[in-house]
């Protein structure tokens, strides 16, 4: 019997740069992968028996009985997506170079690597890109509902993406430097979500106008990029964050880590980054801030998506 070799996979965080909620309504995103990344090794084992190992715990169950886990919510639904073919146990060992407090998409990062495990140890290869995508899409839209898969596509895919929820992808190749900020609390994605369509319910007319307004941009952006003009991206973003601020989602510890980031010198624009209410800012550029008493992240873009390791 030949001996099983371990399948290593890996994918990286993401932040959001344009387009959130509008994503939702069929607009354009701008969204990209950054170089922090979470690893998924697998391990098959005798026993009919899931096992996680994972700084967020320890997790066992029969495999044909994958009770629920609040930590695990997202690998443990990737595993029930392919429970029917799997031929025996096997043991996940997670590790991320992020926390998964923070805003960097790492619930997409971990969906998209252990997709990518279980499709190449079921399939004897490693999946196509796109089949890791539609799979990892079904996880996120089971376990919380709805969700664009924005961030799903910077995981796959590596680099900056220009993104529609058809799902359309428009990758470009160029690599700046980012600056995020994590504010100290984040409200779930699915409640800011509710909360925005609550708003936009009272002025559906505003909201449009909001979500054109994104789309535009998210479009521009995609140009100015292109031809390397980051002032002219950085004007995109700093419009985009009064956009969220008028869409409800902005707080007072966000504008002020906006705000510090709009004004250092090296920093081209700066704005929210994901659904709002808490979490994340970002800045193009590198910036200190050793005025804010905020963790302050110095990120790079990588081209790198979803990778399996020998």
């Amino acid at each position: 019997m030949t001996p099983f070799v371990p399948i290593k996979t890996s994918a990286p965080g993401s932040l959001m740069l344009l387009g959130e909620h509008a994503v939702l309504e069929g607009k354009h995103a701008l969204v990209c992968a950054i170089n922090r990344r979470i690893t998924v090794e697998l391990f098959q084992t005798l026993e009919p028996v899931v096992q996680i190992d994972s700084a967020l715990g320890e997790y066992q169950a029969p495999l044909d009985d994958l009770v629920d886990h609040p930590s695990f919510r997202f690998v443990l639904q990737a595993i029930r997506q392919h429970k029917g073919a799997i031929p025996s146990g096997f043991r996940l060992r997670i590790e991320s170079e992020f926390s998964a407090d923070i805003g960097f998409g790492s619930s997409a990062a971990v969906t998209v690597a252990t997709h990518a495990a279980l499709l190449q140890w079921l399939n004897n290869a490693p999946p196509e890109p796109e089949t890791v995508f539609n799979e990892a899409l079904k996880t996120v839209h089971t376990v919380q509902g709805r969700g664009s898969g924005s961030d799903l596509a910077a995981s796959v895919y590596g680099g900056i993406v220009g993104y529609t929820i058809e799902p359309e992808f428009q990758p470009l190749e160029v690599a700046v430097p980012l600056t995020a900020v994590y504010c100290g609390y984040k409200t779930p994605t699915p409640e800011v979500i509710l909360r925005v369509e609550k708003l936009k319910a009272t002025d559906p007319a505003r909201y449009e106008r909001i979500y054109d307004e994104m789309d535009a941009g998210a479009m521009r952006a995609v140009d100015a990029l292109r031809n390397r003009d980051f002032p002219a991206f950085g004007k995109i973003l700093n419009r985009n964050q009064e956009l969220m601020e008028q869409m409800g989602v902005n707080t007072p510890e966000l504008q002020e880590i906006v705000s510090a980031l709009q004004a250092a010198p090296d920093v081209f624009g700066a704005k929210i980054s994901g659904s709002g209410l808490g979490d994340c800012a970002v800045g193009v550029g590198y910036a200190e801030l050793g005025e804010l008493d905020y963790p302050v992240y110095h990120l790079e873009i990588t081209p790198m998506g979803c990778q399996h390791h020998e």
